[in-house]
C-alpha cells in the first residue's frame, strides 16, 4: 500500500520541532528514525496531515556519563546503544536487548527515543527502562521536564508525553556495585516481536537477592513489573522452595494478553520459564 499525501518539513532545531507540532497538534507526526512511521503510513494506520523530520537534530544523539547517570539521546540509533562501551560497562541490560531488536538494517536506523515514544508493549526498550529505574527527559516550550520510566507508559501506544513536547533523552543510574542484569525472550524466529520477553536487574550478595526487578514485555498494554514475585525472591535466601514460592507468586499476578497464535496461559507460562531462566542467569553471571 501507499501512503496517504501529506507536507513535510525538517526542522532545524528542537525549537523549531516543537513550534510546528504546536501549530499543527493532532495533524502532524514527528519522524525520527522512520522504522516503524513509516510502516504505518504505509498500511494507512497513521494518517497525518505533517511530517516533522528531526532525523538531522544531532544534538539529541549521543551516548555520555553525566554525574552519577548515563545519558542516551533520543535520536541515538539502535545500533549505536548495541556498540557503545559505555552502555556495555554501565547499562549491560540494554547491550543485551540490543540484538533481540529486528534485524540490523533496521537498527542502523531505528531511534532509541523513537522506540520509547512509540512505546508498543511488545518493544524491548521500554521494558529495559523500566527495569533500570530510568527517567524519560521531555522538552517542552517550558523547558525541559523528568518523568520516571514506571509513570511514561501509561497504555497501548500511549505515554505521559504531551502533543508540546519532545522526547529528548533518557537517563539511566549507572550499574551499582553488585547489580546485575540479564534479558531473555520468547519469539518465533529471531526478529520478530516478541512472545513474551523479560528485562531483570538484581543486586546479588552470596545466595541472596535485593532490588529485584522484573518487567516483561509482551505481556499486556505497557511494560509490566511482576512485583510479587519480585518480593518473594528478595525475601531471604534463594532456595528451590523460594524459587517455587516465587513461580507462584508471578502465575498469581500476570494476566498476560492473548494473542493470535498463543492463549493466556502459554504466555503465563513462557513467563514463568523466563523468571527462572532470568534468576539462574543473574546468580551465575560474575560480579
Amino acid at each position: 500500500m501507499k501512503s496517504p499525501a501529506f507536507d513535510y518539513v525538517r526542522a532545524s532545531s528542537p525549537q523549531h520541532a516543537l513550534q510546528l507540532m504546536a501549530e499543527h497538534g493532532d495533524n502532524a507526526r514527528l519522524l525520527a528514525g522512520g522504522q516503524t512511521l513509516l510502516a504505518t503510513l504505509n498500511m494507512r494506520l497513521s494518517q497525518p496531515a505533517l511530517l516533522v523530520d528531526i532525523g538531522g537534530l544531532t544534538q539529541l544523539a549521543g551516548i555520555a556519563v553525566q554525574g552519577s547517570m548515563l545519558r542516551i539521546g533520543a535520536m541515538t540509533r539502535h545500533v549505536e546503544v548495541e556498540e557503545s562501551p559505555l552502555v556495555a560497562q554501565h547499562a549491560p541490560l540494554l547491550a543485551q536487548a540490543a540484538p533481540h531488536i529486528a534485524h540490523r538494517a533496521i537498527r542502523n536506523l531505528g531511534t532509541f527515543g523513537g522506540a520509547l515514544a512509540y512505546a508498543d508493549p511488545a518493544a524491548e526498550w521500554p521494558a529495559c527502562v523500566v527495569a533500570l529505574g530510568g527517567t524519560l527527559v521531555l522538552l517542552g516550550a517550558s523547558g525541559e521536564r523528568r518523568v520516571a520510566a514506571a509513570d511514561f507508559f501509561q497504555g497501548l501506544f500511549t505515554t505521559a508525553r504531551r502533543d508540546d513536547e519532545l522526547l529528548v533523552a533518557c537517563e539511566l543510574p549507572l550499574v551499582a556495585p553488585g547489580q546485575r542484569h540479564h534479558f531473555s525472550e520468547l519469539a518465533r524466529r529471531h526478529g520478530d516481536y516478541a512472545i513474551a520477553g523479560l528485562a531483570a536487574c538484581a543486586t546479588v550478595q552470596g545466595a541472596q537477592l535485593s532490588d529485584v526487578r522484573l518487567a516483561f514485555l509482551s505481556l499486556g498494554d505497557r511494560p509490566v513489573r511482576a512485583r510479587a514475585a519480585e518480593a518473594v525472591l528478595a525475601a531471604g535466601p534463594l532456595t528451590p522452595a523460594r524459587l517455587e514460592q516465587a513461580d507462584a507468586a508471578l502465575r498469581a499476578e500476570l494476566q498476560p494478553f492473548a494473542d493470535l497464535t498463543h492463549s493466556a496461559a502459554a504466555k503465563t507460562q513462557m513467563a514463568a520459564t523466563l523468571m527462572r531462566r532470568a534468576v539462574k542467569a543473574l546468580m551465575e553471571t560474575p560480579a
